[in-house]
């Protein structure tokens, strides 16, 4: 009587890990130039100008003194971080009482003339 015999895999050849390849060469590193958009000088309108002043700024720089007097007057959301409590100066601005702070740069930029 002949057993039969088990058929058995042969284990899988090791492959070689894969080559590394070789890294890119790295750019030069130039400085950014800002956008033009960006940096215009704009007028606030007199509703804003009671927030951030009536001199002509950049739009940054609107939204930086905004980020300001919200802080100064603790108007962001204290459960939500990220709404912002509109203040007897900010309601004719964003005219609703909350708003998020996505949304309040788009509402700031209707009081900004060119």
């Amino acid at each position: 009587m002949a057993k039969a015999k088990k058929a058995t895999k042969k284990a899988a050849p090791k492959k070689a890990a894969p080559a590394k390849k070789a890294a890119p060469a790295k750019k030069v590193a130039t400085k950014r130039k800002p956008n033009a958009a960006f940096m215009k000088a704009l007028t606030p309108s007199s509703t804003l100008a009671m927030v951030v002043g009536a001199t002509p700024l950049a739009r940054t720089e609107v939204v930086k003194k905004l980020w300001a007097y919200i802080k100064k007057n603790n108007l962001q959301d204290s459960k939500n971080r990220r709404n912002i409590n509109a203040d007897d100066k900010l309601m004719p601005i964003f005219g609703k009482k909350q708003v998020s702070m996505f949304e309040m740069t788009k509402l700031v930029s209707k009081h900004l003339k060119g």
